[in-house]
């Protein structure tokens, strides 16, 4: 009659969650992407700029392209709980990697509930990264004595998807 307990170790919580628009053009697009992202997010969000020259898409190093913004804590919770519901709460299983991240896109921000049609802004699609941690993963990123997370303490793929299951009541197809 053994019960199995799980060490606190073991809790899988949500780190982040980041929103991406890659828009691939600078210029006044770009402020509109970041006003969407804010309005979607709550956050102040900032631009990305190109790691290289395109010349065939008329693209300069260094010259902005995209927006991004990163959430944490329960803003990343309730977050992620508006942007599953835009999604039917249906996520898709191969949509998960095996060290605890999932990433999906929608087509159409204002497919987001509490966000509302702007004709300044028009309809943009965003990319969403979400990664999921468990204590002790800090010392990948510490600047001092890094170290690898052990293999039996990666969040696998059908942990991840038992926790959003679990946490947020989504179906995994």
């Amino acid at each position: 009659m053994s019960q199995t307990t799980e060490t606190p170790m073991k809790k899988i919580s949500l780190e982040k969650v980041v929103l991406n628009m890659g828009i691939g053009k600078s210029g006044d697009i770009i402020n509109i992407a970041r006003k969407a992202l804010d309005e979607i997010s709550g956050k102040k969000s900032s631009s990305r700029n190109a790691k290289s020259q395109q010349r065939d898409w008329g693209v300069r190093k260094g010259e902005p392209i995209g927006a991004a913004v990163t959430v944490r804590g329960d803003d990343a919770i309730a977050l992620v709980k508006r942007l599953l519901e835009s999604k039917g709460n249906v996520i898709n299983g191969k949509s998960f990697d095996n060290f605890g991240n999932f990433s999906f896109g929608i087509r159409e921000h204002i497919d987001i509930p509490g966000v509302k049609y702007d004709p300044q802004i028009g309809i943009l699609g965003l990319g969403i990264s979400i990664t999921l941690t468990r204590p002790g993963y800090g010392i990948r990123t510490r600047s001092k004595h890094k170290a690898r997370v052990g293999k039996d303490h990666i969040i696998k793929n059908q942990e991840a998807k038992d926790y959003f299951v679990k946490e947020f009541g989504v179906t995994v197809t």
